[in-house]
């Protein structure tokens, strides 16, 4: 794909971004797996910032975008302008490296003013084109919108975490401006826009499509007022309320795990099986252990003031380390893979977004053996993230390199795997 000779059409912005956005996390993995067999600071550091900035904002300003302008396509879909943000991550991308290589925390400033800028421009395209009421009429949508708006939160934080940074002695940011704090309020936006994918491409199709309306708009106040409250309580470090709210998301979280393992029996047995639908289960279970992890943290962390270095004793950071990537490896990537199964084939298929709009998004749009070789991914990166949770409990660097590397590898197979297809299918 040569971009000097751009053609402007969506097909061709989908594959850069699939593209760009697998490089990434591989990438992150890649650094964290050196950086832990190595104990290189400086990569351990940067990896997290890696994954957060270049696939956390790609992922809410097209992905996101294809699938809100799939539900109403008034939100026009401009390829040229997505190649401008895909560039200007990019270009956060080295300054974050920069910042975080020669310890100059302006620069991290910068960087999250520039995604803060970027990411202004779809939240006005989007409340300009579409009214409140009209939002709310579609609950993934609500999903999908919040996503845009917790980015921007998420982006502000980068920007006073470099401001705190750089001016450590000012009183005027708050205590709770935190590189974990950042690193949380990240991992927020991509956890919700997949809520709103699996009720679009799943419940929203079920016979009881009625009542999983209901019960997913209700998941939305739960889950995303939840996240709200939760984020209060921390910073009040409310014990009690901590524990009811996480106990309240894991029960919410293993509903979840249960009835989709219904809805994906009901599904392979009356068509076929889904690579991208077994990716999303995968990635609701590894939910379930990251809320169980959380709510380990939570139990250690009584008596601990919010913004200790490290946030949990020397001997229980496996259980904070366990939490986190048990989200990011786990949770998010796995679901990202999931819909990457789901999105990019149908867009690539007809140059537009008709796919995904109707019911061929659930269909048999790839080979059998991109699909059959999906599901050895899926078995490879199951084995490689559970060794890495492994290694974190049992403090060795070596298993969690050798892991990393291993599962580094395994996402960037999508890419391998879809590629021939997304190219030639069209």
């Amino acid at each position: 794909m040569k971009l000097r000779r751009f053609d402007g059409k969506l097909s061709t912005i989908a594959r850069l971004f699939f593209s760009v956005s697998v490089t990434v996390i591989a990438l992150a993995s890649f650094l964290g797996a050196a950086g832990a067999i190595t104990g290189n600071h400086f990569l351990l550091k940067l990896h997290p910032y890696l994954f957060f900035i270049g696939f956390g904002n790609l992922a809410i300003l097209i992905l996101n975008r294809y699938l809100t302008a799939s539900i109403y396509p008034e939100l026009k879909i401009d390829p040229f302008k997505q190649l401008r943000y895909i560039f200007a991550v990019l270009l956060s991308l080295v300054m974050i490296t920069v910042a975080v290589a020669i310890e100059w925390p302006l620069l991290k400033a910068l960087t999250g003013l520039l995604l803060m800028i970027m990411v202004m421009g779809p939240i006005r395209e989007i409340f300009t084109t579409l009214s409140i009421p009209k939002i709310w009429k579609e609950v993934s949508v609500r999903y999908y919108i919040f996503d845009v708006l917790f980015l921007l939160v998420a982006n502000l934080g980068l920007f006073t975490l470099g401001l705190k940074e750089a001016f450590p002695q000012q009183k005027i940011i708050p205590f709770f401006v935190t590189q974990s704090s950042y690193f949380l309020g990240s991992s927020f936006p991509l956890s919700i826009s997949v809520m709103g994918f699996l009720y679009t491409y799943a419940w929203s199709h079920s016979s009881k499509r009625e009542l999983a309306k209901r019960l997913f708009s209700l998941w939305f106040y739960i889950f995303v007022g939840g996240v709200l409250c939760f984020l209060i309580v921390i910073l009040a470090e409310h014990y009690l309320g901590m524990m009811l709210i996480s106990h309240l998301l894991l029960l919410g979280v293993m509903a979840l795990v249960g009835s989709f393992a219904i809805y994906l029996y009901n599904f392979f047995h009356q068509n076929f099986p889904h690579p991208a639908l077994a990716f999303l289960l995968s990635g609701l279970a590894l939910l379930f252990a990251t809320s169980a992890y959380g709510i380990m943290n939570i139990f250690f962390l009584k008596g601990v003031h919010f913004g200790t270095i490290p946030p949990l004793s020397i001997n229980r950071m496996w259980i904070y380390h366990s939490h986190t990537h048990a989200a990011l490896l786990g949770w998010i990537t796995f679901s990202f893979i999931g819909m990457i199964y789901i999105v990019i084939p149908s867009i690539t298929h007809s140059n537009s977004l008709d796919t995904l709009k109707s019911h061929q998004a659930l269909s048999a749009l790839l080979g059998k053996a991109v699909m059959s070789r999906a599901f050895i991914q899926l078995t490879v990166l199951l084995l490689s993230s559970t060794a890495i949770l492994l290694a974190f409990f049992l403090q060795n660097n070596l298993l969690l390199s050798l892991a990393g590397f291993v599962y580094g590898i395994s996402v960037y197979y999508v890419k391998i795997n879809l590629w021939r297809e997304i190219t030639l299918k069209q």
